[in-house]
């Protein structure tokens, strides 16, 4: 049986802006996504993430390393010859035109005539689920429905490769959640390769089966998502996807506190601690539900704060956060 080239081969992407002393944007990034994958590529803002995706579209001009999509190497190309579908965090779409024209306008580009182009706008419209708004204005639509056109505008290209830019950022908090589980099974169902540049760790954990995080134009960690967002490798990974409990430790080294290894009022809990490596400079703290915190013998020993005092108490609502008194109070994590 033949392999299928993945939808995405990208390896050694870097990038630096203004010079030898200037920026390092992406520094060696590799990442794969295969035909009918999400892969999301995680990361706060400034880290480097949106340089990489425009060196993968052929907006920006990697210092090295290469691309290829479905197989074939478009390093050297322009963006209109790489049969790339692109839907940019401010959707970019026509004013002038319909829905439908907007959607039909990649396939046109590509040289497909006019009814053709047409009949793949149709079908992408109705896998979005707005068959119906083929004639109206873009201006006379809702952000969701915006988002929606952008979507089926590169759904109609059927590329193998689908990039997406913060693609729900623009949308209030409800949009947003419905949303992502529509997505998710359209993406299911379009069978293309899906690269997903996010900030927002739900929206990962959501729509991508596999998570690369990316820092300081570097990715330093990736696999499943849902083994990547139980096991962070670093504490600066563990802090990035929302991991309260964390302490810092003698040696460079720090503790992530799992559920289990802390508990709310009386009784025994579960002494279970994982060591993770401590980036240098980082202050860390350990958060725990609202209530009284009981830790294990075991975990008293192992966080080293057996005679410590609690030096400030934080109400976050659903949870207090406690630093003890050999931590820098202003430190931000």
């Amino acid at each position: 049986m033949t392999k299928t080239s993945p939808a995405l081969d990208a390896q050694n992407l870097s990038k630096r802006y203004g010079g030898v002393n200037g920026i390092q944007a992406a520094k060696d990034v590799s990442l794969t996504v295969e035909a009918g994958e999400t892969v999301a590529l995680l990361g706060p803002s400034g880290c480097g993430k949106s340089t990489v995706l425009r060196i993968i579209a052929g907006l920006e001009v990697p210092d090295s390393g290469a691309v290829q999509v479905g197989g074939r190497d478009v390093t050297a190309l322009p963006p209109e010859a790489r049969h790339i579908g692109l839907v940019f965090q401010d959707y970019a779409l026509f004013p002038h035109l319909s829905v439908l024209d907007n959607v039909a306008y990649g396939p046109r580009v590509r040289g497909l005539p006019r009814p053709t182009a047409a009949a793949q706008a149709r079908e992408a419209l109705a896998l979005v689920n707005l068959a119906e708004l083929g004639s109206r204005r873009v201006t006379e639509l809702s952000g969701g429905q915006a988002q929606r056109v952008a979507l089926a505008r590169a759904l109609a290209t059927a590329s193998p490769l689908l990039l997406l830019d913060e693609p729900l950022s623009n949308l209030d908090e409800r949009l947003r959640a419905e949303l992502r589980g529509e997505l998710r099974a359209l993406f299911a169902r379009v069978g293309a390769g899906v690269l997903l540049v996010t900030h927002d760790q739900r929206e990962a954990l959501a729509l991508a089966g596999r998570v690369a995080v990316m820092r300081a134009g570097q990715i330093v960690q990736q696999g499943a998502a849902r083994d990547v967002f139980r096991h962070p490798a670093t504490a600066w990974v563990a802090a990035f996807l929302g991991h309260l409990n964390l302490w810092a430790q003698p040696g460079g080294l720090c503790l992530l506190v799992p559920e289990q290894a802390v508990t709310v009022g009386e009784g025994e809990p579960y002494p279970v601690m994982a060591r993770q490596p401590h980036d240098s400079g980082e202050t860390v703290t350990l958060a725990h539900p609202r209530g009284p915190l009981t830790l294990s013998l075991s975990a008293r020993e192992s966080l080293h704060i057996v005679d410590g005092q609690v030096r400030v108490r934080v109400d976050e609502g659903r949870i207090q956060r406690l630093v003890d008194d050999r931590e820098a109070v202003n430190t931000p994590i």
